[in-house]
């Protein structure tokens, strides 16, 4: 069945109602007032430890109650958690933190940063913020969405980031000096997921500055991967920036490659992009094909694909989140209750795990409380209702406050199988891990928005509509509104739409009138001839050709706010059923 971009709200948020909140057969589903509780104080304890003790350094390190810089000193945590202050209600410090963030953050600096990490957590949590700003009570300038002062600074932290792009192939180095560009003798040699986690942000901020340059980038960087597959469809590990040369072979969908994967999706869903859905779908054929294997998924040689590693990784548990977005509810199911027999006989997920062994691999045997499996457990809930996702949740604050919690914070587990602990938190647990979990216990969410209540907001181009849901997750779980995306610009090739629609009504109306008349007259009627506006066809089409290319756009696109932006797509991606 073709996979179709747009697809009837109604049915949507009708199946989404009648999934959501189903209680369990055995009324034992965990109580999800209770555990947004214990969710907020989590938060609370994380956030209030790294200000104390970390601030303005990158991140906590919680058994030694002090920070570090660990990105590129950007007080990443702050900028990290800024949006989860916000769907916790909290937006009197979401305020506060946006003065600070202006005050003390400065990418003007002698600092060699991973292009990877800058994008998904700095240039994407200012951008979720920029656009959460008037909801959070935020006083925003004349010109918002389209300009202020968040918004400036993430496209100050992504034109940094643009050397790392000016390559032969197009797809970025790995690392890049926020001063000077790309250091001579940089590495050549980056990650897959590396090269293709950029769509989401990039898109954004050329849709809200109106500089083409960001999403140019981004999306020759995918090509130059799609390009770059094996004949049986599959990508490896790393590549050779410089030559397209695969450098490392295994094929999977974790570490290395994951997010590539997630973002030809929401790429997809984001800019309403055919092209990158059909991408998707035809590397899940692949990766069915050559990889999955009981409803786990293995590491194969891209080229033939032979099994190279039989092990899950942590990572990978994303991977039913992603299924659940193009409505692949059942695969994601199993999928996910394989991870979760995992996370049941550890407390946690070991970032290897040997999958016919069935226990850890040596030296991976640890849980830097990532959030991949509990984001899976929100967007399958939203989809199912089944209260075996809310029993993740529970077991996941369970485990972390019992194994994880110190005086200063969270701390990394350094190994589940006698839970010993590493001194850092990273900032995904503010950024994800915890909203997270919070998503998935509050149904209510102004995340979870389904179109039935919106904001009016007056932009530059005129009115358009933010708030209505469908929120888009980057990989680092900053929600990005896809409304905004229509708010500041309005392009030739919209314009000329609604232009060519005018001049079909005002043609067929004025046809029409002149048909009546010579009716009435008992005259025969004739086509109008003459050079005005409203000539013949032939002119028309004349004119229309000497317009540039035009891209496909869905006829009755309006410039300033789509219908189909207005969707909630927490759950399910609608199939053609033709």
């Amino acid at each position: 069945m073709p996979f179709r971009l747009l697809f009837p709200l109604g049915l949507l948020c009708t199946l989404l109602r009648l999934h959501h909140g189903a209680p369990g057969p055995d009324g034992t589903a965990p109580d999800p007032a209770h555990y947004r509780e214990r969710v907020k104080a989590m938060f609370y304890h994380a956030y209030d430890s790294y200000l104390e003790n970390a601030f303005p350094y990158d991140e906590l390190r919680p058994l030694t109650c002090d920070g570090h810089d660990t990105w590129g000193s950007f007080s990443l945590t702050l900028i990290d958690a800024l949006d989860t202050l916000l769907i916790l209600g909290n937006v009197s410090e979401f305020q506060r933190v946006v003065e600070v963030l202006q005050d003390n953050v400065d990418f003007d600096i002698d600092v060699n940063a991973s292009v990877f990490e800058t994008n998904i957590r700095v240039v994407g949590g200012l951008l979720s913020a920029h656009l959460l700003s008037k909801k959070a009570g935020v006083e925003v300038e004349a010109g918002w969405p389209c300009s202020g002062p968040l918004l400036r600074m993430a496209e100050e932290a992504a034109r940094k980031l643009l050397p790392a792009f000016q390559t032969p192939t197009g797809m970025p180095y790995g690392t890049v000096n926020l001063l000077h560009g790309v250091n001579p003798g940089e590495t050549p040699v980056t990650c897959t997921a590396g090269i293709g986690t950029f769509i989401v942000e990039f898109a954004t901020l050329s849709s809200l500055t109106g500089d083409p340059v960001f999403e140019d980038v981004a999306r020759v960087a995918l090509m130059r991967l799609w390009e770059s597959r094996s004949d049986i469809g599959l990508v490896g590990n790393h590549i050779d920036v410089l030559t397209g040369k695969w450098v490392a072979q295994d094929a999977g969908i974790g570490a290395g490659v994951d997010s590539y994967f997630e973002y030809l999706v929401k790429g997809a869903i984001l800019l309403q992009d055919k092209k990158l859905m059909a991408m998707f779908l035809e590397y899940n054929k692949a990766i069915r094909n050559y990889t999955r294997f009981d409803d786990w998924y293995l590491w194969v040689q891209m080229y033939k694909g032979t099994v190279s590693m039989p092990v899950f990784q942590s990572l990978e548990a994303y991977w039913p989140g992603l299924q659940s977005l193009i409505g692949d509810i059942d695969n994601a199911m199993r999928t996910f209750l394989n991870y979760y027999t995992v996370w049941k006989q550890f407390g946690g997920l070991p970032e290897f795990y040997n999958i016919p062994q069935g226990y850890t691999v040596e030296k991976r045997e640890g849980y830097p409380l990532r959030p991949e499996l509990i984001e899976s457990a929100m967007y399958l809930y939203r989809a199912t209702g089944d209260p075996t996702l809310l029993e993740l949740g529970r077991d996941a604050v369970e485990s972390i406050e019992k194994i994880s919690k110190v005086e200063c914070g969270f701390a990394t587990i350094k190994d589940l199988r006698d839970h010993k602990l590493d001194n850092r938190m990273e900032s995904f647990f503010l950024a994800e891990t915890v909203k997270y979990l919070y998503l998935l216990f509050d149904p209510t969410n102004f995340i979870h928005n389904n179109g039935s209540t919106f904001d009016a907001v007056i932009s530059p181009y005129g009115e358009c509509i933010l708030g209505a849901g469908g929120y888009i997750f980057n990989t680092e779980a900053h929600p990005i509104d896809p409304a905004a995306l229509h708010c500041c610009r309005r392009l030739k090739e919209e314009q000329w739409e609604v232009e060519d629609l005018m001049r079909e009504f005002y043609s067929l109306k004025r046809n029409r009138s002149r048909f009546q008349k010579k009716t009435l007259s008992s005259g025969p009627w004739e086509p109008p001839t003459g050079s005005g506006t409203f000539s013949s066809p032939e002119n028309h089409d004349q004119a229309r050709e000497k317009k540039p290319a035009k891209q496909k756009i869905p006829l009755l696109s309006c410039p300033s706010q789509p219908f189909t932006s207005k969707l909630a797509l927490l759950g399910q991606v609608f199939l053609d059923s033709s």
